[in-house]
């Protein structure tokens, strides 16, 4: 064979060996790097769950705020006519003792047009006393809905925020003006710049109004058209604030809401995995854009399936060396006997043994090399696996893994609630009327109150009617119970004795429900007051006084009455609902 040829033939070899080893390494890479970025954006995902729980409650905390107020006797007196003078300075200091117990932001009272005639923030140089914002679409909302919401720049103080409000209305439902109260979310921001991950949350026309990093805020995602422009103006929501588009473009996309995508940001032009999360009771869309982590993974895979590319064709080379020094000794022992017919034996012999030395050497040499080929990546790749262990979970994982075991024990102990919190979390709709057992309310009340009760070792004695059959909603009623049996704790808290009783009786053509405790009582000046609106007992910071109110009109608005007296030793409080009959085979 010539040696041109030999030597075409050996490149071709060796160029199809690196071929098709950077053609398996960049396949597994890559393969590799896209399962690293779907398993990224999974817990992207999960901790963007966790992001929009916490902006949820805190706006949950505030929802019912407004409503609450509006319905002051107070305040809707004042409404009726103008409010100025010593009338303006009562409000204007009520709705800053309110404000400051609430933690809120700002309080306002705003009349029929509009226009602010009291505010928590009266004493400040900004104070929207004074100011009309009959403009606002919150303000529209509250005139013809009955409540309101939305967010912008404040256009007296310029600070940002969320405006919930509800309408003010006499005896006879007409409007007489807003309670609005102003949610500000600095503290929720420099919460999420603890994490390096960039938070930012956009309005239903696609414009970032909050972010936790510098440069992201009021930008624009999508393009507005020339009507959401001209109602920008109108609404001056973004007040003196200008629009920036953001560029982005989608590299590839894991599901709908799940992208890897290049963004011209303030940083210049970086790839983020970016999720979003709509949040369909404010009409917002949460977003979460982290950097992809720089892994070993990719090179490891690279390594692993070059090995196995490398290990599948010298095999295959092995095999053919073998074949073709096969083929040469069989030529070469067929050439020996027509050339050498009168050799000896002997001659034959030794000549036959040179030729056997000579393939085992070269194949004891093709068994070390490839030994050492293979044999070197594979024990460098066995000590990068074992270290990509520690590395996993954001490369802490010393604490990482000693905090997964006692997470997975808290989750499993709490997976037996699960299903019964998910229903008494979800929204109920207004005025469910449906045919329900009392005492099961209070089986599922007692159910999600049971650590607590076994904590501070109460005795609790229940003397249930069963079936006590009523109409109403079922998770309006537990909250009911709920807020009544942590009352009782609550009241129990320092003592030795501690005994809770339930009981459900019935009285004629009524159930009543009663709640009693060994927690000494409710003082005589204060039972006349415990169903007001912020009148609480316990110390700053550890209620707003609001539970039993809205206790009370829940009741109130199935149709039953909710009633506190004392018995020896504690208080009792009952409420009773009328009886639904059996119904008629």
């Amino acid at each position: 064979m010539p040696s041109s040829f030999r030597a075409l033939r050996l490149g071709l070899i060796l160029f199809f060996i690196l071929a098709g080893t950077l053609l398996t390494a960049g396949w597994a890479m890559h393969h590799a790097k896209r399962q690293s970025m779907v398993e990224d954006a999974r817990r992207a995902s999960e901790q963007l769950g966790l992001y929009a729980t916490s902006l949820h409650t805190l706006i949950e905390r505030y929802r019912a705020l407004p409503a609450v107020l509006a319905l002051d006797p107070e305040l809707i007196s004042a409404l009726r006519g103008p409010v100025a003078g010593t009338v303006q300075d009562a409000l204007n200091r009520k709705l800053e003792r309110i404000n400051g117990a609430a933690n809120s932001s700002t309080l306002e009272l705003l009349d029929r047009t509009g226009l602010a005639v009291a505010a928590s923030n009266w004493r400040l140089p900004s104070t929207y006393v004074g100011s009309n914002y009959g403009f606002r679409p919150y303000f529209k909302q509250t005139r013809s809905q009955g409540s309101g919401r939305f967010y912008a720049v404040g256009v007296t103080s310029g600070v940002p925020g969320y405006f919930l409000s509800s309408a003010v209305q006499d005896e006879n439902s007409r409007f007489l003006g807003a309670m609005v109260v102003k949610l500000e979310f600095p503290e929720l921001e420099r919460e999420w710049r603890q994490g390096s991950d960039i938070l930012l949350v956009s309005d239903a026309r696609g414009i970032i109004f909050i972010a936790n990093q510098d440069g992201w805020r009021y930008r624009e995602l999508q393009p507005l058209s020339s009507a959401d422009r001209a109602e920008l103006a109108v609404t001056r929501q973004y007040d003196k604030q200008p629009l920036v588009p953001l560029q982005h473009h989608v590299l590839s996309s894991f599901d709908s809401n799940s992208h890897l995508t290049r963004v011209q940001g303030p940083e210049g032009s970086t790839d983020y995995l970016w999720e979003s999360l709509p949040l369909e009771a404010e009409g917002w869309t949460l977003h979460l854009l982290r950097k992809p982590q720089v892994s070993e993974d990719g090179r490891n895979a690279a390594l692993a399936a070059a090995a196995v590319w490398l290990s599948v064709v010298f095999a295959l080379l092995f095999i053919s060396q073998r074949l073709r020094l096969a083929r040469l000794r069989q030529r070469s022992r067929e050439e020996l006997e027509r050339l050498v017919q009168a050799r000896t034996r002997d001659l034959r012999t030794a000549q036959e043994g040179l030729v056997q030395s000579a393939k085992l050497a070269a194949l004891g040499q093709m068994s070390a090399a490839l030994a050492h080929e293979i044999n070197q990546p594979l024990t460098t790749q066995r000590m990068q696996l074992a270290t990509l262990r520690l590395l996993l979970d954001n490369q802490r994982l010393d604490e990482a893994r000693q905090a997964l075991e006692p997470l997975e024990q808290m989750l499993t102990r709490m997976a037996a609630l699960t299903g019964h919190l998910k229903t008494f979390a979800r929204n109920s709709p207004s005025g469910l009327r449906e045919r329900l057992d009392l005492a099961t309310v209070v089986d599922q009340a007692l159910q999600l109150l049971d650590a607590r009760i076994r904590a501070e070792d109460v005795s609790v004695a229940l003397y249930l009617a069963r079936p006590a059959w009523v109409r109403g909603d079922a998770i309006r009623l537990e909250q009911v119970l709920i807020n009544l049996l942590r009352n009782a704790l609550d009241a129990m808290a320092q003592k030795s004795y501690k005994r809770l009783e339930v009981r459900i009786d019935a009285e004629q053509d009524h159930w009543r429900l009663s709640v009693l405790d060994s927690g000494g009582g409710i003082a005589a000046e204060h039972l006349a007051c415990v169903f007001d609106p912020f009148f609480t007992t316990k110390p700053v910071g550890e209620g707003l006084g609001l539970g039993l109110a809205i206790s009370y009109g829940i009741i109130h608005e199935a149709g039953g009455r909710l009633q506190v007296d004392n018995q020896p030793g504690g208080a009792r409080f009952s409420l009773t609902l009328p009886m639904d009959p059996e119904p008629a085979c």
